[in-house]
């Protein structure tokens, strides 16, 4: 395999040169650029990513942390990343939760494992960390943008959606089909955006006089078994509820699947929404109705602000994006009760 040594022996240059052709850095002659790209097409050399690595001071690698590496949320918005970084001749490395400690060291060790590794740049999405863990980024830190998590210390640098405005848009949507006997089933406490939601939803439900004791209230943990579980403790309550709001739609889902086992038909015997918007909303039996959150949108931003930050590019970005409700066949009318 051809190296730039051998593109500059060819092409009767210096190493220096023939570097500086490759790495598209500093200026050459026209005549020499003509004889070592002549050198490069009669070689067929391509550098390896360790040299363009060497002789760009890039690694041209962007370093991505997700929390977990399941489900129907993460994996969307990897593909955008992903696809915006090919697009650009760049390449993602993903680090997620493992390892014995809780979400949050966990977190910080992702953290350390894409700087460890030379990433030029970094795009956290955990909303357990604190503002102190930016630290563990080190004395001379990576450019870093945050998805759906906001740390007033980098401020400019966080992309996030309203999830207040979503949770008051799947209130009002219950509302405006007449439900008033509804089911919550919350996310973990323990998330800041989990909470947003749900108090975004409270508050309006409060606004249109129904009182949060009127409410039936559950907290699971977003995956398809907590919406499984919440909807059976729901029908062991004896507790009738006309609709169930799920505050993602993975939990929704779950909440479907035991709502068809158990014989009780949606929506005509019960309403479920869900939230995210996630493609197992399009495909769940019945398609779900869920509070579309711009997460595409947030993502593309989010990537074009760190590429800027990374590569001195002049990208547009944009941080505001539209919170919307996507209505599909889980979601009837109240029957008046």
């Amino acid at each position: 395999m051809a190296t730039i040594k051998d593109v500059a022996r060819l092409a009767g240059v210096g190493l220096g040169t023939a570097s500086r052709v490759v790495s598209g850095k500093g200026s050459v002659s026209p005549a020499t650029l003509a004889k070592v790209r002549a050198a490069i097409d009669e070689l067929g050399f391509r550098p390896s990513h360790a040299a363009r690595t060497l002789l760009s001071g890039s690694s041209q690698m962007i370093g991505v942390y997700i929390p977990v590496l399941s489900g129907t949320f993460y994996t969307p918005i990897l593909q955008i990343i992903d696809n915006e970084l090919r697009a650009s001749g760049l390449h993602m490395v993903v680090a997620f939760g493992a390892g014995l400690g809780g979400a949050r060291q966990q977190a910080i060790e992702g953290m350390a494992f894409l700087v460890e590794r030379g990433c030029d740049g970094l795009i956290l999405m955990s909303n357990v960390l604190l503002e102190e863990d930016l630290a563990a980024l080190g004395p001379r830190p990576k450019p870093v943008v945050v998805l759906n998590h906001q740390f007033d210390s980098i401020a400019a640098q966080c992309f996030t959606v309203d999830h207040q405005l979503g949770g008051k848009i799947a209130a009002r949507t219950l509302l405006d089909h007449g439900h008033r006997r509804i089911a919550v089933v919350a996310g973990p406490a323990s998330l800041p955006d989990s909470v947003s939601r749900v108090n975004g939803f409270m508050r309006e439900m409060q606004a249109a006089g129904i009182a949060d004791s009127q409410l039936w209230v559950v907290e699971k943990d977003f995956s398809p078994a907590g919406g499984w579980s919440a909807a059976k403790e729901l029908m062991e309550s004896g507790r009738r509820c006309s609709a169930m709001f799920c505050a993602n739609d993975e939990m929704a889902v779950g909440a479907l699947s035991y709502f068809q086992e158990a014989g009780i038909r949606v929506p005509h015997e019960i309403s479920v929404i869900g939230y995210d918007d996630t493609p197992s909303a399009e495909f769940s039996a019945p398609r779900l109705s869920t509070v579309h959150m711009p997460w595409r949108e947030m993502t593309l931003n989010g990537v074009s602000d760190l590429l800027n930050r990374c590569y001195d590019l002049g990208r547009p970005v944009t941080r505001s994006y539209p919170v919307t409700m996507t209505l599909r066949a889980s979601l009837a009318r109240a029957d008046g009760g």
